[in-house]
This record gives structure tokens, C-alpha cells and sequence, in this order.
């Protein structure tokens, strides 16, 4: 396939980005990057999850996120929602989308929500119904699709397994996530094309993490079979808990400069983009951990 004249990017910053912060980042600073995010033209936010605040607490104040964001026409909203207790809870906010979440590695699915994957998949079977019936969107992350902490590389029939198991209870795309960042481009490709096995190319997002240097490499993988939905995290914001070693999901800057360096369509505004990272990162008291954003930064000052 030839590479995508345009992308569609979902920061996941807020969520994914925040989840694991030890100091408390409060719902006003929240809301205040969704709306930068937004204005600099992010068309897809993943805003927060309804997990219990013992586990995640960074997330105890999804329902004060969610109730003071001002909403703006043609950007979807979605959250995470790890079991049906999590999905009412959402539903009172009213999001455009709900995510269910699986990995391809049995240990990890293990270590991260105590379940199998098959016993994952049917936690999420009610969900995803639920989601379906009310007109919500359906997304489905995948985890660990190329590697693991614990298990190592992971094959990509475990990847065709797990996508298989999402598309049988109704998810409608989903995301092949590099969760420990551990991929290169030829093993990312692998596991984006076990999951065509059973999603169209239009809904499959790549989900990259920076660990080994590897994410825009990794992208331009994804974009060279037509993958054009991706995500990634203003600032380089992020980690995984359950994956030790892992560092920040690809920051959002890096990847939007990747994409107009090679003409594709983005809609989005990369100085305020670079705004809205440097206004999270100096509340958080670090440098952005976007490598064009700092060099831009840079430029700026002179």
C-alpha cells in the first residue's frame, strides 16, 4: 500500500500520559491541556479513565475532567473503562468512545489486570454491548503486541489471537501498541499485519513507545502499509506500570513534525502543539520529553 496523505492522531497524553504521575495533577490543569490539545487541532483525545482511584489515583477525578471540559464540534472524547462497573460510571459523562484493553501476552495480562486474555475478553464481552446499545464508539487497546517484560518477544499469532477475540465481541478498531517500546520496524509490521487478519487498515492505529529510540521508526513502518490512525502523548508523556524499564509513549510533537516533513495532512497547529506540551511540562517541572518541541523551544529563545 502507498504511504497515507493524511493521518489522524489520538493524544492520549491526558490519560495515558498522567495515569502514573506521583504527584497529583489537578482537574483544572487536566482540563486545560484537553482544551490546548484541542485548539491546537487534535481531532481524538483519550481524556481519562474510570478505574478504581486504590489502583490508579491519578484518575479518581474522571467525572470532574469530563464535566469541565468545553466540548468543541468534531473532536471525540474517549476514556478507559477497565470492567462494566467502570463503563456506568463513564456513561454519565457521556463520552464518544469507550476503550477496553487486552495484551497478546498471557503474562502480562496476568500482571496487569489478574486475568487471562480469554478471561479479559469475556469481562469486556458486557461492555462493549453496553457501549454498542447506547451508540458509544468502541475501541480496543492491544498490548504488548511485539514484546514483553515478562514473556519476551511476542509472536504474531498471539497478536491474530487477541485481535480475533475483539472483533468477536464487537470492537470496533483497535490499536497495536509497542507497550515496552522494544520494537523495530519489521516486527512492528509483522504484528500490524496479524491484526489485519481481522480489522481493515482503517481501523488499526499503531501505539508506540520510545524506549529503544525506535518510535518514529516504527511509524514510518506503520505508514508504509497504510496505517494512518496513530497514537501518541504531547510532550512524550507516559509510561506503563506493568513494564518495567518502559519509558514515554512517542511524543506528539515528534511525530506531527515526522508527518509534515513527508507532506502528509495532519491538521494540526505543531507551534501550538509545542505550547500545549510546554504548558504540562513546566506544571510537572521537566523539560518537554519531546525532542522537537525542546529544539523548537530553543529556537524560539534564540
Amino acid at each position: 500500500m502507498s504511504i497515507p496523505s493524511k493521518v489522524r492522531l489520538i493524544d492520549v497524553g491526558p490519560r495515558d500520559g498522567l495515569q502514573n504521575e506521583k504527584q497529583p495533577v489537578p482537574a483544572a490543569v487536566k482540563i486545560e491541556l484537553v482544551h490546548r490539545l484541542q485548539a491546537a487541532g487534535i481531532k481524538e483525545i483519550e481524556v481519562t479513565s474510570y478505574v478504581s482511584p486504590k489502583w490508579v489515583p491519578q484518575m479518581a477525578d474522571n467525572h470532574e475532567v469530563m464535566a469541565g471540559l468545553t466540548r468543541q464540534s468534531g473532536v471525540r472524547y474517549s476514556v478507559l473503562t477497565p470492567n462494566l462497573k467502570g463503563y456506568e460510571a463513564a456513561v454519565l459523562d457521556k463520552p464518544d468512545e469507550i476503550v477496553v484493553f487486552g495484551a497478546a501476552s498471557e503474562a502480562f495480562s496476568q500482571k496487569n489486570i489478574n486475568c487471562s486474555i480469554a478471561e479479559s475478553i469475556d469481562r469486556f464481552a458486557p461492555v462493549v454491548a453496553a457501549a454498542k446499545a447506547a451508540g458509544i464508539a468502541v475501541r480496543g487497546a492491544m498490548s504488548c503486541t511485539v514484546g514483553c517484560p515478562y514473556e519476551g518477544e511476542i509472536a504474531p499469532e498471539r497478536v491474530a489471537y487477541l485481535a480475533g477475540l475483539m472483533k468477536g465481541i464487537g470492537v470496533e478498531r483497535v490499536d497495536v501498541a509497542d507497550t515496552i517500546g522494544v520494537g523495530t520496524p519489521r516486527k512492528v509490521q509483522a504484528a500490524i499485519e496479524a491484526a489485519l487478519h481481522h480489522f481493515g487498515i482503517d481501523q488499526i492505529s499503531g501505539h508506540f513507545h520510545d524506549t529503544y529510540g525506535q518510535a518514529l521508526s516504527n511509524t514510518l513502518a506503520a505508514l508504509e502499509l497504510g496505517v494512518w490512525n496513530f497514537q501518541s502523548s504531547v510532550a512524550g508523556l507516559g509510561g506503563c506500570p506493568y513494564a518495567k524499564g518502559a519509558t514515554g509513549n512517542v511524543a506528539t510533537e515528534d511525530v506531527v513534525y515526522l508527518l509534515h516533513g513527508m507532506g502528509i495532512h495532519t491538521g494540526i497547529d505543531l507551534d501550538a502543539l509545542v505550547d500545549a506540551g510546554q504548558f504540562i511540562s513546566e506544571y510537572l517541572g521537566r523539560p518537554s520529553g519531546s525532542r522537537v518541541a525542546r529544539a523548537l523551544l530553543a529556537k524560539r529563545a534564540g
